[in-house]
């Protein structure tokens, strides 16, 4: 039976249309070659549906209205307080201060102080007690606000700092919150004169799969108070036994409190994720000047520090970059906590890399993963991992949420980002690089914690896993750049 017309005019469109997809795949910008690879191997091996899941998941796209707003925001907000001055920073950790300074535009600033809090109940205590005693703003971004005791306690101190006159903005990313959003807490929120914004809205979801990738999600954790008062770390709004997922509960996160210069670098980052979901304009709020120093006992003058926030369009890599550049710098010690690690290759050669040059490197993991292709595929990498002399621990109490890096005991890298390819690339994530023996004193103490809960895995027993295990850790590593 010979072929019709039409079957082959839409033959030879499904040939041009895979041809320019694999074009556009080779050639897209930014983007590591295993990445390049495993998406040519998606398009070639399932025609039809590889092109369609590359249209629908192969750029990185936020959308062209927001991509748009965020660039003008980022030609016209101010990236330095008013009077404030650069601050000096340890040579040996200049790399990766610069790298992320790079970023927005910032500088590292003096005049920081920080407190850890004992524990989880402690945190959420420092940062009500914050809210309650605010006089002029609250701002508040997370990727996840749950109903319970925590998400309606942080309300409750919202709703009163609105009562008394206080500024109070509160922003929740449309998907991970989108239970929330449904709630009478929200709907409570919004009534009693709070302002709210919804970053990536899932409304009309199937247009917006038109206008830019719909998986991009706003993954920030941002408490702002009165914009001299920030919590930085991986805690959402919600309680440790976090309901949504209980069975991997509790979940383990820290959040430190930071007052000084680095509240106004996270407070920019907030006005610009506001005007750019809300369209309000809030850049006057950047015209105050920089908090006075910290008090003599973290340096004469407060430690140095430093905000970034990375997302789709503006930083590809920089969380990789700035932990692969303090890797560099370390000497004797590095320890890094992280619930999702899927490393580029050059992260994973760095690691390797400062183990083999006689460096202490801890990496601690979840034993139990909320995601598990997530679990499976950062299990690919142990092998290497371990052979080179890195020490692997699988934390047992619950899911270990925190991410922390700590170098030398020195320097201390903190914030709402995973070692995972979706924290480099697709969502917008904030962190704090700061230098001070005190502030990173308490977070090692804190990872010794997650440590002495946490079974160390045996190089021997890896290597005695089945082929049928490996097999699977190894596809999807090699599938995770897809992901």
């Amino acid at each position: 039976m010979e072929p019709t017309a039409a079957w082959l005019l839409s033959f030879a469109l499904h040939y041009v249309l895979q041809l320019a997809v694999l074009v556009r795949a080779l050639t897209r910008p930014e983007r590591e070659p295993a990445s390049r690879l495993a998406w040519l191997l998606v398009i070639l091996a399932v025609p039809g549906l590889g092109v369609i899941l590359y249209l629908l998941l192969g750029e990185v796209n936020p959308g062209r209205r927001v991509l748009a707003r965020l660039r003008k925001l980022r030609a016209v907000l101010p990236t330095m307080p008013p009077g404030a001055e650069t601050a000096r920073v340890p040579d040996r950790g200049r790399a990766a201060f610069d790298r992320a300074a790079s970023v927005n535009g910032f500088a590292p600033l003096g005049g920081n102080r920080a407190t850890l809090a004992e524990g989880a109940d402690d945190a959420m205590d420092a940062l009500i007690a914050d809210i309650d005693a605010a006089t002029e703003s609250v701002h508040i971004l997370v990727y996840i606000w749950l109903d319970d005791t925590t998400g309606r306690a942080l309300a409750a101190a919202a709703t009163r700092a609105a009562g008394r006159g206080v500024a109070v903005r509160c922003m929740v990313d449309g998907l991970g919150s989108r239970r929330f959003l449904r709630s009478a807490t929200w709907r409570a929120l919004r009534g009693a004169g709070v302002r709210t914004g919804v970053a990536f809205s899932t409304r009309w979801s199937a247009l917006r799969l038109l206008l830019g990738r719909i998986d991009i999600r706003n993954h920030r954790k941002l408490f702002v108070i009165d914009g001299r008062v920030v919590h930085v770390g991986s805690r959402n709004c919600a309680d440790p036994a976090f309901a949504i997922k209980a069975r991997f509960a509790p979940w383990v996160d820290i959040l430190l409190r930071v007052e000084g210069p680095v509240a106004w670098q996270t407070q920019q980052l907030f006005v610009s994720d506001w005007a750019a979901h809300t369209g309000e304009d809030l850049s006057a709020l950047l015209a105050v000047p920089v908090a006075a120093p910290g008090p003599a006992g973290q340096g004469e003058d407060g430690f140095p520090g430093l905000v970034f926030g990375s997302g789709p369009g503006f930083a590809a890599n920089a969380v990789p970059d700035v932990a692969i550049l303090a890797l560099a710098a370390a000497r004797h010690e590095v320890v890094i906590s992280t619930p999702y690690f899927v490393p580029t290759m050059a992260l994973d050669e760095q690691l390797r890399s400062a183990a083999l040059r006689g460096v202490a490197v801890t990496l601690i993991l979840p034993a139990r993963n909320d995601s598990r292709f997530v679990g499976w595929a950062s299990r690919a990498y142990y092998r290497g991992l371990l052979r080179d002399g890195v020490r692997v621990m699988e934390f047992r109490k619950g899911l270990l949420h925190a991410k922390t890096l700590t170098v030398d005991g020195q320097w201390t890298l903190i914030g709402s980002a995973n070692l995972d390819r979706r924290s480099f690339e697709l969502n917008f994530e904030n962190n704090l690089l700061l230098s001070d023996a005190a502030t990173t004193r308490a977070i090692r103490d804190r990872q010794a914690r997650y440590i002495a809960q946490s079974d160390a895995i045996d190089a021997a027993a890896v290597a005695r896993w089945s082929l049928p295990r490996r097999l699977l850790h190894n596809l999807a590593a090699t599938i995770s750049p897809v992901l």
